[in-house]
């Protein structure tokens, strides 16, 4: 299991990490040595921080991404005489890809012998596309440039011809009473949302304390420091210790995230709604559930938790009891790696950067783990109050498990959504819930069972309830897909409503006429004199679901979006590409160039330079003159949803366009 366990960690780490180079463990020189005047030999050294590993171009294939050379503009005005070399390389089998794999550990020097095809050239332009990997991979893209003379390099800007700069000024607008955008937003909408989602992760920690590797945890440690201790004070400062170390513990798990700070606005999006991302957490939760079901364990090599055990006794104190709590952080992983897994999950699917939602869930599940041992540590007497260990704990986690599938399904919808495969449609997603919900209830009514199940016991009331619980929630699946209710709780998880297997008049949101292209919504919006609903949002955004369901149904809200607006909805991880003729490079205010190909990749750009947002939902009012007539919004209350477009409408009055 340990190779399995390995596989789902690379996984998370490969593709959910991104390097730009001042973040690059590799520090990189090059030169150029003189053979003769037609050959010169072109060497890259880089020298590789310590514990991390580059690895060689040749490196077996089905094993990590190998190093790779693109030497540009090769063939005419240079050749490349026989291949790049390199040393020093290592070589050492890889249990999770079963293969041989070849890796630089402390320096990595390439060398390339080229001859030139025209005696005229000064300069050679040379990319590395490289990973580097320690406990997570990176991805990286170096560029260097090579002068033969010894002279200064000339860096030559990326090209962008007259059709790209043209093509990219369509996608700046002219925003008139821009200022109002930001008007009275005094609040962070974000904040809320961290609220939230640190109180997901408690929830999730208060679930991980009822498994059976964290449970019977509680009154040993409480027990250990009490008894440890000099005094009933000391054991209780050591036991809060334990309790704050614990929750550093998970907040450090978080750091790594916050790479993304300095990456382009776009790039967390892209992470969120990437098909293969989400296919990858498809495939990650199903193998924690089925861990849930009993058929296999997920767990950590035992020498780390042995290292971890013997540095607490060797050195005790602070130093001691923080190696305490890293060891419980290993043991316990078989049953807090499915809930973390899902907490890191979630957090791509909610509104923010995923960095600090993550932070929020992380501590919050840090806190709620750490929660018992404090409380115990002060009032011991309390532990005779704990229910003993036993078979409600297997159930704990069977439930767990059924909870893991039915949100796997979650990321299989995205994955199918953004890709517009057409498979995974509103009636499949809700009929496969129905069915997992359906056998979380009969074995929670004692009708299946599962291999570790103990012997057959009267069913106890805390199950029971929590059987016709899930029942009702079968039920009202049920109503929901026969239209005898309309599924609000659900709202931001099955796919629209207009994602349907049965043949929808329009594939807008509630059946209101939208348009998908910003030109023709405008054009439109012209000729009928209404104003314009810019509506930012995405195939995979929960959030964004939850508005149109929920706010945008209300009976105060749909007719002013139906009958007094135009609506745009531009969808920002639409992954379709663009035609050849459309496509071209857009060159921002600061230089940097970027290629757009894909139409979420368009309307993503557009809205970073127009609005300086890069998060959905996000809507804007706007006249067809593109005056803005109210404070863009995210989520919103039903009620405060439509005063904001009753406050556009009367806006609009104002500048005498009615």
């Amino acid at each position: 299991m340990k190779r399995y366990f390995a596989v789902v960690l690379l996984i998370f780490t490969s593709l959910t990490f991104y390097a730009q180079d001042d973040e690059n463990p590799v520090s990189w020189t090059h030169e150029v040595k003189k053979i003769s005047d037609t050959e010169f030999d072109l060497i890259i050294k880089g020298d590789i921080f310590k514990g991390w590993h580059v690895y060689s171009q040749f490196t077996a294939e089905g094993g990590s991404l190998p190093s790779e050379f693109t030497y540009k503009k090769a063939g005419v005005d240079y050749e490349l005489v026989g291949g790049t070399k390199e040393s020093p390389t290592e070589t050492a089998y890889s249990d999770i890809f079963e293969v041989d794999e070849t890796f630089f550990r402390k320096q990595a020097v390439f060398t390339q012998r080229v001859k030139l095809l025209k005696p005229d050239i000064r300069q050679i332009d040379v990319n590395l596309f490289y990973q580097v990997c320690k406990e997570v991979c990176i991805a990286v893209d170096k560029d260097f440039i090579f002068v033969l003379d010894g002279g200064e390099a000339v860096t030559v800007e990326k090209n962008v011809d007259d059709r790209s700069l043209a093509m990219g000024e369509t996608l700046k607008l002219n925003l008139k009473n821009k200022d109002r955008l930001t008007e009275g937003s005094d609040s962070n909408p974000e904040t809320s949302s961290l609220w939230v989602i640190f109180g997901f992760g408690f929830l999730g920690g208060l679930i991980a304390l009822l498994t059976p590797c964290v449970f019977p945890m509680i009154p040993l440690t409480v027990s250990f420091f009490t008894k440890q201790a000099q005094n009933k004070s000391k054991g209780i400062v050591n036991a809060l210790l334990y309790g704050f170390f614990i929750v550093l513990i998970y907040v450090l798990l978080s750091l790594p995230f916050h790479i993304f700070d300095s990456v382009d606005s776009q790039i967390l999006n892209t992470i969120a709604t990437n098909i293969w991302l989400n296919l990858a957490f498809f495939i990650i939760f199903v193998f924690f559930a089925f861990s849930f079901f009993g058929y296999y364990e997920l767990t950590l090599p035992s020498s780390w938790a042995n290292k971890m055990d013997d540095a607490s006794n060797k050195v005790g104190g602070a130093i001691g009891i923080f190696f305490m709590a890293v060891t419980l952080a290993i043991v316990s992983f078989s049953c807090t790696g499915p809930i973390l897994g899902g907490l890191l999950g979630s957090t791509t699917l909610a509104e923010g950067e995923v960095a600090n939602n993550l932070t929020a869930g992380m501590t919050g599940f840090g806190v709620a783990l750490a929660f018992p041992f404090a409380l115990f540590a002060m009032f011991p007497a309390w532990l005779n109050s704990l229910p003993k260990s036993g078979g409600w704990m297997t159930t704990v986690k069977v439930v767990l498990g059924f909870l893991e599938l039915a949100l796997a399904f979650k990321f299989l919808s995205n994955a199918d959504l953004v890709g517009n495969w057409g498979i995974f449609k509103r009636e499949i997603f809700l009929g496969v819930w129905i069915l997992l919900f359906v056998l979380l209830t009969l074995y929670l009514f004692g009708l299946i069972r599962f291999k570790h199940d103990g012997p057959k016991q009267r069913l106890s009331l805390g199950r029971k309830i929590t059987g016709l619980i899930s029942f009702a929630f079968t039920v009202y699946m049920v109503l929901g897909v026969l239209k005898f209710t309309n599924l609000k709780l659900l709202s931001g998880f099955p796919p629209p409503d207009f994602y349907s297997v049965y043949q929808q008049e329009s594939d807008c949101p509630l059946g209101i006429d939208c348009y998908k292209d910003f030109n023709e919504g405008v054009a439109y919006a012209k000729s009928v004199g209404k104003p314009i609903l810019l509506d930012f949002t995405g195939w995979a955004c929960v959030n964004c679901r939850k508005m149109e369901e929920n706010v945008w149904s209300d009976p105060e809200v749909y007719p002013l979006l139906k009958d007094e607006y135009v609506l745009i909805s531009l969808y920002i991880d639409d992954r379709k590409a663009l035609p050849e003729t459309e496509q071209f490079d857009f060159k921002y205010d600061s230089g940097r160039v970027k290629t757009i190909q894909t139409i979420g990749q368009k309307w993503g750009t557009f809205q970073t330079v127009n609005f300086n947002s890069a998060s959905q939902p996000y809507y804007v009012l706007i006249s067809p003159e593109l005056e803005v007539l109210n404070r863009a919004i995210q989520s919103a209350p039903s009620d405060e949803y439509r005063d904001w477009l009753r406050k556009g409408l009367e806006n609009l009055k104002s500048l005498g366009k009615n």
